[in-house]
């Protein structure tokens, strides 16, 4: 697949191709599913914890005699039924992660970058770099590219001007290339790769 290799400018300065058995294969919905699910699964802390009626620190005294008063026979006031009591079957600490084979995870991702393909929402650049951090500088770049939506930058390393700039643009994320993940290519509408990022992205996809 041929793809025009454009400037910060907007303006074609070449041609590349890409690679079919990363950005050309039929697209497995279901794999990028369980490994989307997963990735988020794997965020989660699992620290969530509510306290049973044993934790709960009241009292433990009869609240008031078994017989005569007419109301209900009680014990502890701890009990869930109570405002201030135990919570019943309440959330506890625990683990969330998903495992997944390594195949599937880069299935996954060769699946959505071959989507974003086909959507003809992959752009890639000779080379992209500021002289200094500017928002405006990263904005410019955008509108010549004509991305007029959310997009992810690839960087083949760390670049701390590239970075900054675009940490004002709520729609625009940078990300190392090596970093590459499924979530964020599903989250952003364009992708924009410059050629030494794609380098690195078919090392590791290839």
């Amino acid at each position: 697949m041929q793809i025009e290799v454009k400037n910060t400018a907007g303006e074609a300065v070449g041609e590349v191709d890409l690679r079919d058995d990363i950005f050309g294969i039929e697209p497995n919905e279901s794999v990028m599913h369980q490994a989307l699910v997963r990735q988020l699964a794997n965020r989660r802390l699992g620290t969530h914890k509510t306290k049973s009626r044993s934790e709960v620190v009241r009292t433990k005294s009869k609240w008031y005699r078994q017989k005569g008063t007419g109301r209900a026979r009680h014990g502890s006031r701890n009990a869930p039924i109570f405002v201030g009591g135990g919570v019943a079957h309440g959330p506890r600490p625990r683990q969330y992660t998903k495992k997944m084979p390594r195949k599937m995870r880069r299935l996954a991702l060769r699946s959505a970058l071959s989507t974003k393909a086909a959507e003809e929402h992959i752009i890639v650049l000779d080379a992209i770099d500021f002289e200094a951090p500017k928002t405006r500088a990263m904005l410019d770049t955008l509108r010549n590219l004509n991305v007029d939506t959310s997009a992810i930058i690839l960087l083949p390393e760390r670049n701390e001007n590239i970075e900054r700039s675009a940490t004002n643009l709520s729609d625009v994320k940078t990300l190392r290339a090596n970093y590459l993940n499924v979530r964020d290519l599903l989250k952003y509408d364009y992708v924009i790769i410059p050629t030494d990022a794609l380098a690195v992205v078919e090392e590791i996809l290839g």
